[in-house]
């Protein structure tokens, strides 16, 4: 028994759920925290569920901050919600708060419990297998930026520090080139050259940024199809969920990775390169959708990075496989020998094909700007 399970009834004892809890079982597919779905069977109505999470320690050493974030963006969306119109109870998420009060339920291991409303009449689904649900999303993910465009996102903690700094992630990968512990540096010598040469380009975004050319707005930075709930009848963005990673960032970064992750149709570790292209139409479904959801709320020096966007995230989830080979797949859980190496070819893969249709990239974030 894991101690999630252990500790679970202290944490289902620790909230007042409105109703006698039925049962309480794992839930979802998500890799990082303890996830279960609460049963509960009020008197007078059918069954209410609820999401229960023990935060990962081991990802998130500071729950008070986390929560800080999520509490302050979740009650903010809501009021703007409110204020067009729309269902608060369904369009964004709510933190319930234990008896004590306290942002958090604390259990004796130390562990950190929080719980949201179930949002039902929603699906989620793990990739976007037509064009109509990554459009879907980019709207979602526009939206959000949107009603979010006001939020001090100074305010916000940085839950994981230098997430997307992707002049640190270089400095990373070189400090684990020198060291080379496990000598496997001369096995990578193109994936190093091929970071080398796009050194200059790690500093694009940041530069523009400290320029004040682009502005910190608050960013999900895990734009993944996986983490919007849509409506199950229309298949429409409802709810932006997993907001552990919400934090000060640039909007491109929110933009790229869903490209990322999203605009081509290989596994990420996948190993025939052949097989790995950026899909030029989901590109363009994307973008129009995403700027249709941020309703005309992003500056046109925004709209014009957005290329650079998909180019650096992509290129600086390549530095960190990259890495993490080579000190000893420290980080990301690997299922057999160079995996991480595979990884990260797959994404160089990609930003060459960025690269090889930047113009069209251009001419199409051009063709969408209002």
């Amino acid at each position: 028994m894991s101690t999630a399970e252990e500790r679970l009834q202290e944490a289902l004892d620790s909230f007042d759920f409105g109703a006698p809890v039925v049962g309480a079982l794992r839930y979802g597919e998500g890799h990082i925290n303890d996830t279960f779905v609460v049963h509960t069977q009020p008197e007078d109505c059918c069954c209410r569920r609820f999401i229960l999470q023990r935060m990962s320690s081991a990802a998130f050493k500071h729950p008070d901050e986390l929560m800080e974030n999520i509490i302050g963006v979740t009650e903010y969306l809501g009021r703007q919600i409110e204020k067009s119109g729309g269902d608060r109870d369904r369009e964004a998420m709510r933190v319930i708060r234990p008896r004590s009060g306290e942002p958090y339920f604390t259990d004796s291991a130390g562990g950190a419990w929080r719980v949201y409303p179930f949002v039902e009449r929603t699906v989620c689904y793990q990739a976007a297998e037509t064009a109509e649900l990554f459009a879907a999303s980019g709207r979602a993910f526009g939206r959000f930026q949107r009603l979010l465009g006001d939020y001090p996102a100074q305010t916000l903690h940085e839950t994981i520090p230098n997430f997307h700094n992707t002049e640190d992630r270089l400095a990373k990968l070189k400090e684990a080139v020198k060291a080379d512990p496990l000598g496997r540096a001369k096995d990578c010598g193109p994936e190093i050259r091929f970071v080398l040469e796009r050194e200059a380009d790690c500093s694009v975004a940041l530069d523009a940024m400290r320029a004040g050319t682009l502005p910190l707005r608050v960013t999900h930075n895990d734009t993944k199809l996986n983490n919007v709930l849509l409506d199950e009848k229309t298949n429409e963005g409802i709810c932006i969920i997993d907001l552990d990673t919400v934090m000060p960032g640039l909007v491109l970064y929110d933009f790229g990775d869903s490209i990322r992750f999203g605009a081509n149709h290989c596994a990420e570790d996948e190993t025939d390169l052949s097989k790995v292209n950026l899909d030029i139409e989901l590109f363009a479904v994307y973008t129009a959708a995403f700027l249709e959801g941020t309703g005309g709320t992003l500056s046109n020096a925004e709209i014009a990075y957005l290329p650079w966007g998909a180019k650096l995230m992509t290129l600086e989830c390549g530095i960190r496989f990259l890495t993490d080979y080579l000190v000893g797949d420290q980080y990301f859980h690997i299922s057999r020998e160079r995996h991480n190496l595979d990884r990260c070819r797959t994404q160089f893969k990609l930003v060459s094909d960025m690269e090889a249709h930047w113009s069209e990239l251009e001419g199409i974030v051009k063709q969408y700007q209002k």
